[in-house]
């Protein structure tokens, strides 16, 4: 085989790679445009019940007194375990962070039980800086029920005892 052979061959072949190519493209395009088409659709009606759900109205309003008062609509407080409402502790109790006494550790935590259980609560409910360091109100996680804070600090000192 001389080089002249050798270059149309290598021409040919490179062409017909590129015509299946081509060809293999064309046919995966045909077939992902049905599949498209369903996850267009489908999307659009997600978003669209989506976006229904949250512009629904949570109560009615009559201006006539004799129709009735406005009743609210009151959403029920999830009350977390201890051991659930620490993961929001754990990102300073685990670390020590702003002289927070780690998890666990009995001599990090004897002063502060020595306090008594309500000064406990009080300080992870509303927040507390002292010399050793600062809490902040609810661990910085303000949608922990007054409960679920109670229930964190209670794990935390169980831990220690």
């Amino acid at each position: 085989m001389n080089d002249s052979t050798f270059g149309r061959l290598f021409v040919l072949m490179i062409l017909a790679m590129t015509v299946m190519t081509i060809i293999i493209v064309v046919l995966a395009i045909f077939a992902a445009d049905d599949v498209t088409t369903r996850l267009d659709e489908r999307s659009d009606i997600e978003n669209t019940a989506a976006v229904g759900q949250r512009l629904a109205p949570v109560g009615e309003f009559s201006s006539s007194p004799s129709e009735g008062a406005v009743t609210p609509v009151v959403a029920e407080p999830v009350v977390l375990t201890g051991a659930e409402a620490y993961a929001s502790c754990a990102a300073c109790h685990d670390a020590g962070v702003a002289g927070a006494p780690l998890f666990a550790d009995k001599a990090g935590w004897a002063d502060r039980v020595g306090q008594g259980i309500e000064t406990l609560y009080t300080h992870a409910i509303e927040g507390f800086q002292g010399s050793a360091g600062y809490m902040p109100a609810k661990g910085g996680n303000m949608s922990l029920s007054d409960e679920s804070v109670k229930a964190a600090v209670d794990h935390m000192v169980e831990a220690v005892q």
